[in-house]
């Protein structure tokens, strides 16, 4: 659901197509989402807005794009919506820079958001093009776009998620240590994993996907009784021995889901912990679930979303076991490289997309060179002074702003600063 959308209007040479363009941005309140104050979206919404806030409300994710799920408006110097960022960028495609406008047309090819996660989003994945072509074609309503969505988490705070499968000698010692895995998908089934190598990497990923279809497919009576079998078992070890990090996740998972195939399925998948300033990124076809903090996401321009576990919502469990790619190990953690002073740059290996987290101390300044493409700045901490060829204004927490293609930004701070930017990937924009 929208609750509204909000980013303050200070201003500026706006009439310029080569100028910043302050925009208003959708907030969703799902229901996973923090509680009023103690959700970073809901502080983001609060600093830019003109009117009372429901403070008792969920404010799971800022949207700061083009999507129509959720899309960005420009902001009028009287503070009302104008058009949205979408239609603006059609009316000024050459604000997307030739080699965007050629490959995307007259659309931002990403997404960025702020997510404020209270408890464990939904056990998922995204579909790469052609799925998502054929998904959307099928069932409009539910897959809202035919396009893929790599994605990449930045922590703001320390945040925590399942992300991918676990290695190959990880996942033998939990067939080993969590018998109810095996009474859910039978012996035979379970004890493939034990006569594999990583070496066969195709016979890997068809053993994994058969015991994790199996596990996910069980029917929901069984599923309950081995869940609480689980429980129970874990509770009185508990009393014995310390429990795992993973074991103490999945009883947390199972107070808020009881009943539910995620909370045993939890054990196929790495527990991520990032530090802020840590990124993770996902490709087409791989499971996660956020589990808690707040992150700067940003992804290829979609919403499409299967989900199979630890959620209310509608489940498509034989798609997302079908299409995931059964890639096992740890997810590589991007810890970003210094591009020039206060500004470090984290560059997934995909062309829709690079953010770049800007800190500033009080008093410094520093530039984001002109790129030949497009960008979002989202202002999340302080204060300072934003400076262009068109344009010069105040920034303060919560401004959003679009900055066209050959765009040099130059920044001062009042007081210390963070800032980020979300752009399309440098190495597409530069590649030959």
């Amino acid at each position: 659901m929208e609750i509204a959308t909000v980013v303050k209007a200070n201003g500026g040479c706006e009439a310029d197509r080569r100028g910043l363009r302050r925009l208003r941005c959708s907030v969703k309140d799902y229901d996973w989402g923090k509680i009023g104050s103690d959700s970073l979206v809901y502080r983001v919404y609060a600093a830019n807005s003109d009117y009372e806030i429901d403070s008792t409300r969920p404010y799971a994710e800022l949207w700061m794009g083009t999507h129509e799920s959720g899309p960005s408006y420009l902001a009028d110097a009287d503070g009302s919506n104008a058009m949205t960022l979408r239609s603006w960028i059609t009316e000024n495609p050459k604000s997307l820079g030739n080699r965007v406008l050629e490959k995307w047309g007259c659309d931002l090819p990403f997404l960025f958001k702020v997510l404020s996660v209270a408890r464990p989003l939904s056990i998922q994945a995204h579909p790469d093009k052609k799925l998502a072509k054929k998904m959307h074609k099928a069932h409009p309503n539910l897959y809202k776009d035919d396009n893929h969505k790599p994605e990449m988490a930045l922590a703001y705070t320390q945040f925590e998620a399942l992300c991918g499968f676990i290695p190959l000698q990880e996942l033998k010692s939990v067939i080993r240590a969590i018998p109810e895995i095996e009474e859910l998908v039978g012996s035979e089934e379970a004890n493939q994993v034990f006569s594999i190598s990583e070496h066969d990497e195709e016979k890997v990923k068809s053993v994994v996907r058969t015991i994790f279809t199996l596990l996910m497919s069980a029917d929901p009576d069984t599923t309950k009784k081995i869940v609480s079998k689980l429980k129970r078992r874990l509770h009185m070890e508990s009393q014995e021995r310390q429990l795992t990090d993973k074991e103490r996740l999945v009883l947390k998972l199972e107070k808020q889901y009881p009943n539910d195939i995620g909370v045993i399925s939890a054990f196929f998948f790495n527990y991520v912990k990032l530090n802020p300033g840590e990124a993770l990124y996902l490709g087409a076809n791989e499971p996660h679930a956020y589990l808690f903090g707040e992150c700067l996401e940003v992804m290829a321009t979609s919403d499409n979303v299967v989900r199979a576990g630890l959620t209310s919502k509608p489940l498509d469990i034989q798609t997302l076991c079908s299409m995931l790619s059964y890639k096992l190990g740890f997810p590589e953690i991007l810890k970003g490289s210094r591009i020039r002073p206060y500004i470090t740059r984290y560059l997934p290996p995909f062309e829709e997309f690079e953010v770049d987290l800007c800190d500033l101390p009080c008093g410094a300044s520093t530039v984001f060179p002109s790129v030949p493409g497009p960008s979002l700045l989202l202002v999340l901490h302080g204060e300072g002074r934003m400076s262009t060829e068109a344009s010069a204004d105040g920034i303060s927490m919560g401004d959003v702003l679009f900055v066209p293609a050959d765009t040099e930004i130059q920044l001062r701070s009042s007081s210390a600063l963070k800032l980020y930017r979300a752009g399309v990937n440098s190495r597409f924009l530069y590649s030959l």
